[in-house]
């Protein structure tokens, strides 16, 4: 496949390179820490960041979140289909 942007840095204005599903969890941090997160379903997505703080968001179907957060936590959380984006 012809990639005309293949020698051009990646950054984080520009799209992502890799997807992945993300399975909520209280015990365990994410295997790779995403540049963004996309939600497939609304609810509630509880997000804890490198510092150890955990927030709750009200997110809508579609909403992208622009946090490298290192885990999502399953207590909390009711949003569906959670994918990390880097």
């Amino acid at each position: 496949m012809i990639d005309p942007f293949e020698n051009y840095a990646a950054s984080l204005e520009g799209p992502a390179e890799h997807h992945f599903a993300i399975a909520p969890s209280d015990t365990t941090d994410l295997v790779r820490r995403p540049r963004a997160i996309r939600i497939g379903g609304e609810g509630i997505v509880v997000l804890r960041d490198v510092a150890g703080v955990d927030v709750a968001y009200a997110v809508a179907a579609g909403e992208i979140l622009p946090i490298r957060c290192v885990r999502v936590l399953a207590t909390g959380t009711t949003a569906t289909n959670i994918t990390g984006w880097s």
